[in-house]
This record gives structure tokens, C-alpha cells and sequence, in this order.
């Protein structure tokens, strides 16, 4: 399958308009009569045909060499080593924040069904679900750094100052963002499966021993309604990764999601072919830990 996401992922490539030249050199240098296009082409190796330029790549890719960036000749394995522990850094803390938050909102909607605390978080879901990414985050700029000057514009760290505090404040309004939608879908999820849980019979049996209320919710209802869920963020592994492109240019965070926009802005097919491969990489490990851990809470599968 991965194999299969590559090729298709290149040929897309190949057949949108332009190469990195176009991206590389002004058009009135392009369009002169001195300049020699097809000479730049074969250094590039852009000239050779569209298969021969996939087997050069993955040959490459299969002894271990990322290959180099068409654009700046960076080495790509260093460009993604000194960009990726940040993107990680944003994308593990928006999904602790979304996971506790979604997971306790959600509950707490339905053991208080119809009640103002489920309008309330019914009313967070649907705008955290309808309302863009980047618009809240330009609302968190405009609110937090720029009005009530709590939290930084955006960036890592400050210059000369990478302090575990200052890296906190400058994490916690784009993971807050990142996770605000994520939050919303989970909880509105949670909400959903707790729900169905609590209107089987087996729930209705715990109440008629007298159990308390707690125990009923928590231990029986809870516990198998959480599979459901835990596949859920499973899922989110691959989706954080993809969905950090967005936060990361409105918080100008140095993260993956820069070099990914502007690689395939520039058409940098190195760049583009390795950023596609690792997240389709995330997709299939995800896809493989839902099988793991649907194995392990669900006991008919594993008898199975």
C-alpha cells in the first residue's frame, strides 16, 4: 500500500503544470534567448523520463539516501531531523489536551443528557467542528497576544531563550487551537457511544442490583464505550501530522508544515515525495494499532 501511495503521489506531481525551474528562475531569465533551459534540465535530471526519474528515486531510497532538495540542494534527511521533533513536540501536546478534554467533556454530556452542560458542549462542538483552523487561530492572535498580551505571537522560543516556561507559553495557544477541533470531535463522539452504552440492558441490570450511579457509569458503561474512542485518536495519529501545515504557518511555528507547503509550492518532487511518504507511513502504523488494540479490549477478537 505504501508502495501504491508513492506512485500515485508522483504521478500527481508529474502532472500538475510547472517544474521547480519555473519556481527557481524569473520568467524574463527563462524566456531569454542565452539562457540554456535544457542544459539546467539534465543537471537537475528533469530531462530523463517520468519512470526513469521514479526508479533513480526509489533506488535511492531503498539504499537509505532521502536524496536532495531541488530548490537549495539542503540535504533532505537534515531537513526533516531539525523540523520534525517540533512538529511532534505540537502534535503530542494537541492530542493530550484534545484527548482529556474530549474525552471528559463527552462523558460528562451524556451521564447529564438534555440538561444546560449538554447544550453547552453541544454548542462548543458544533463551533469548534464548523468554525476553519486558521481563522481561530488568527482570533487567538488578535485576543491573547496582540490585546491582552498573555501569550506570544507565535515561534518556538524567544531569540536566545529556550527556557521550559518560555517554550510552554509559546506551545500553549497553537496546541490549544489544534486541539480545539479535534476536542470538539471527540467529545461529540464520546457523547455518542456513552449514550448507546447506557441504554443496553446490561447497564439497565447494574441499576436494578442498586449499584451506585458512579460505578454504573464509569465501570460499566465507560469501559466499553472506550474502545470505540481509543480507535478514534488511533486514527488521529496520522490526521495531527497532515493538520499541523495549517497551525504552523498562522503561528510561523518551525515545524514540518512549512517545508511541506513550500515544497510543493516550489515542486520540489525530493521534498514532497519523502514529507507524503512519512505521513502515509503514520496512516498504516495507525491503521496497524487499531488492530492491536482492538485485539486487546475486545476479548472476541482475541479468542477469535
Amino acid at each position: 500500500m505504501l508502495f501504491l501511495v508513492i506512485i500515485i503521489i508522483f504521478a500527481g506531481l508529474q502532472l500538475t503544470p510547472g517544474d521547480p525551474l519555473t519556481y527557481l528562475i524569473p520568467p524574463e531569465v527563462l524566456s531569454s534567448a542565452n539562457f540554456d533551459l535544457a542544459g539546467y534540465k539534465k543537471a537537475m535530471g528533469l530531462d530523463a523520463p517520468v519512470y526513469i526519474q521514479f526508479l533513480h528515486w526509489f533506488t535511492d531510497l531503498l539504499q537509505g539516501k532521502l536524496g536532495y532538495s531541488l530548490v537549495d540542494g539542503s540535504n533532505i534527511a537534515k531537513m526533516i531531523s531539525n523540523r520534525l521533533p517540533a512538529t511532534i513536540e505540537l502534535a503530542a501536546a494537541a492530542l493530550i489536551v484534545s484527548s482529556i478534554l474530549g474525552i471528559m467533556l463527552g462523558l460528562l454530556s451524556s451521564i447529564r443528557q438534555n440538561s444546560s452542560t449538554d447544550y453547552v458542549n453541544t454548542v462548543i462542538g458544533i463551533v469548534g467542528i464548523s468554525i476553519p483552523e486558521f481563522f481561530i487561530g488568527i482570533c487567538a492572535i488578535q485576543i491573547f497576544s496582540i490585546q491582552l498580551g498573555w501569550l506570544p505571537v507565535g515561534g518556538q522560543f524567544e531569540y536566545a531563550d529556550a527556557g521550559l516556561i518560555d517554550r510552554i507559553r509559546h506551545l500553549l495557544m497553537p496546541s490549544l487551537v489544534l486541539g480545539f477541533a479535534l476536542t470538539a470531535a471527540l467529545m461529540r463522539y464520546t457523547r455518542g457511544t456513552m449514550l448507546d452504552v447506557l441504554g443496553k440492558d446490561y447497564i439497565k441490570t447494574a441499576r436494578s442490583k442498586g449499584l451506585p450511579e458512579w460505578k454504573v457509569n464509569f465501570k460499566h458503561a465507560f469501559r466499553n464505550a472506550l474502545m470505540p474512542v481509543v480507535l478514534l485518536l488511533c486514527f488521529r495519529l496520522p490526521l495531527l501530522i497532515g493538520g499541523t501545515v495549517i497551525i504552523e504557518s498562522v503561528f510561523g511555528w518551525p515545524g514540518m508544515g512549512g517545508m511541506i507547503l513550500n515544497a510543493v509550492s516550489a515542486k520540489d518532487y525530493p521534498v514532497v515525495m519523502i514529507t507524503t511518504m512519512l505521513t502515509a507511513c503514520m496512516v498504516l502504523f495507525a491503521s496497524f494499532l487499531v488492530d492491536l488494540i482492538t485485539a486487546l479490549l475486545d476479548p472476541r477478537v482475541r479468542f477469535e
